[in-house]
């Protein structure tokens, strides 16, 4: 299951997400997503859990929790929809 965390303090490293969810199962990837021109986060990631059971475990007991003093937002992924293309100038 994919998971998205949002509402990430910008020192968050991937490490530290596998850490947290690695408590609850395996963790097969951890990604931080980051501005591609800054390489800055943006203060959200996603993880991928392989074990549904364990990925909603996770999710119930790190949504609304602190991780380095910011509350964070868990839930499961949704796919990304098409957003329409701005015309170019």
């Amino acid at each position: 299951m994919n998971i998205y965390i949002g509402n990430l303090d910008y020192g968050v490293s991937e490490e530290d997400l596998r850490e947290a969810f690695g408590e609850f199962g395996e963790v097969s990837s951890a990604n931080i997503i980051s501005d591609k021109f800054t390489g800055r986060s943006k203060g959200f990631g996603f993880v991928e859990m392989p074990n549904d059971a364990e990925a909603n475990q996770a999710i119930d007991a790190l949504n609304d929790t602190d991780l380095n003093g910011r509350s964070i937002k868990v839930n499961q992924a949704r796919p990304r929809e098409e957003r329409p293309s701005r015309p170019r100038y």
